[in-house]
């Protein structure tokens, strides 16, 4: 009987012996150099002995704090921009920061920024040049993007990386007061009679020109080009981008800009300006202008937050009353302008015009300076 008890008082002093041994081996792990507390796949009970190490500071994004800055691109119009910029702070607190710039000067800074990224979103004014930054590898996909199903078609790539937001389609605008009878198709405005008073846009400032340019090639091959010798044989101007062509033909300086950008003209003639818009029988280019996010984005939240505002019904309404075509088809241009579905195109692929591009702009520009 002595023994037995004697044998239970050894049994209980091994196993407290062994407890504290392993609890001092528990603590030990879980106060590593690596910083870790016990594997997941430890035991419960294992887990439960190091409940009074310190915890670890939080590192999943989930606690790191919520960014209110986004950083966005934009070609224009400056108006809509500014009110779609204003509208979207309010209702979401966070701040933008954003740069105004035509096609190319946006182009010239994400080049400058190459090696040190800085825009979060970018909208151009032209869907090849959005494609050949998607090509690039600069931009990334959106696939929850709220309403891309309800954008046109052909206003959204496959991979749901450029969304048409908006669009304006090419034209020929002309001053009322100089213009008694408009010319009906491209080539007339290398007759007699137009000799040095018309202007087109600078395809290197802007993209919408050279989508119209590009177009008007991709339908009529090689033999496009002389149509664009025969207009600087008739003294068409080259004048900077969409709005350094314009200008003069509200002043009466000029009578006409060929591949005017149509929501510049409507937006001049609601102001009473003497300014009328016309888009050729043989067809035109309607250019989607793309919003895309950059794949360096530093805010990537809040440039997801941005592209579905801009394609909500609020925004769209604010792109419809500023003469661009919405990019949703349910919803309609402004009343006083053309609807996409009177508008007749040019036969274009927009593959075609992003691969090309650089080369048109060289040569078209080989052939006005």
């Amino acid at each position: 009987m002595k023994a037995s008890k004697k044998m239970g008082r050894v049994s209980k002093s091994v196993l407290m012996t062994m407890t504290m041994s392993l609890a001092l081996l528990v603590t030990a792990c879980g106060s590593s150099t690596t910083g870790s507390t016990t594997s997941s796949n430890a035991p419960k009970e294992a887990q439960t002995t190091t409940q009074t190490a310190p915890a670890p500071a939080p590192t999943t994004e989930a606690a790191k704090p919520k960014s209110d800055k986004l950083t966005v691109y934009v070609a224009g119009p400056g108006k809509m921009a500014a009110k779609i910029k204003e509208d979207f702070e309010a209702k979401t607190g966070v701040k933008v920061e954003q740069f105004d710039g035509t096609t190319g000067k946006i182009l010239a800074r994400l080049e400058a920024e190459k090696s040190n990224p800085v825009a979060d979103v970018v909208i151009l004014a032209s869907w090849p040049s959005g494609l050949a930054l998607k090509e690039q590898g600069l931009t990334q996909s959106y696939e929850g993007a709220q309403n891309a199903g309800k954008l046109y078609d052909t206003w959204v790539d496959k991979e749901k990386h450029l969304f048409g937001y908006s669009a304006s389609a090419l034209g020929i605008t002309y001053n009322t007061k100089l213009v008694s009878k408009p010319p009906v198709e491209w080539a007339d405005l290398a007759k007699p009679e137009w000799k040095g008073v018309v202007n087109i846009p600078d395809p290197s400032l802007s993209g919408s020109a050279l989508d119209f340019i590009s177009g008007y090639l991709n339908e009529n091959g090689d033999g496009g080009w002389t149509l664009f010798k025969s207009l600087k044989a008739n003294n068409v101007a080259m004048a900077g981008a969409n709005k350094e062509a314009l200008d003069p033909v509200i002043t009466g300086a000029k009578s006409v800009v060929m591949a005017g950008v149509d929501y510049m003209a409507y937006e001049a003639m609601a102001k009473g300006e003497h300014i009328n818009i016309m888009y050729p029988e043989s067809g035109t280019v309607i250019n989607p202008r793309p919003a895309m996010i950059m794949k360096d984005a530093k805010n990537l939240e809040n440039a997801k937050l941005f592209m579905d505002y801009l394609l909500s019904d609020e925004a769209q309404k604010v792109v419809a009353a500023n003469y661009l075509l919405p990019g949703r088809a349910d919803i309609p241009a402004h009343e006083s302008r053309s609807q996409v579905k009177d508008i007749k195109l040019l036969k274009y692929d927009w593959n075609w015009m992003t691969e090309k591009g650089p080369a048109i702009t060289s040569e078209f520009l080989g052939i006005y300076k």
